[in-house]
């Protein structure tokens, strides 16, 4: 598996307008078996991203799907900046 962890910075202002192209650009991403879109709790503008993939490949390949192209397109105006990405290989999880 492959899994990425990641603190995105958004536009003052803007984090919930982000969060929300975030969410609804999720569907129907093949070989994602976990997306998940989180407020940090102590910077107004930070958003943490979560995902497990089923191989590397499947999430360079989500990148190229055109739901993500036209997210990424809206999304780019409303980011100000990345703060932390971290590559893992996830061992264990629970289902919701």
């Amino acid at each position: 598996m492959h899994g990425l962890i990641g603190k995105m910075v958004a536009v003052e202002n803007q984090r919930d307008a982000l969060i929300a192209i975030l969410v609804e650009s999720t569907d129907a991403m093949p070989g994602c078996l976990s997306y998940v879109v989180a407020k940090d709790s102590e910077d107004p503008n930070g958003i943490w991203i979560t995902e497990i993939w089923d191989r590397k490949e499947s999430h360079q390949a989500s990148l190229s799907l055109p739901s993500v192209r036209a997210a990424i397109s809206r999304a780019k105006p409303l980011i100000a900046g990345f703060a932390t990405h971290v590559v893992t290989i996830p061992i264990s999880g629970v289902k919701a």
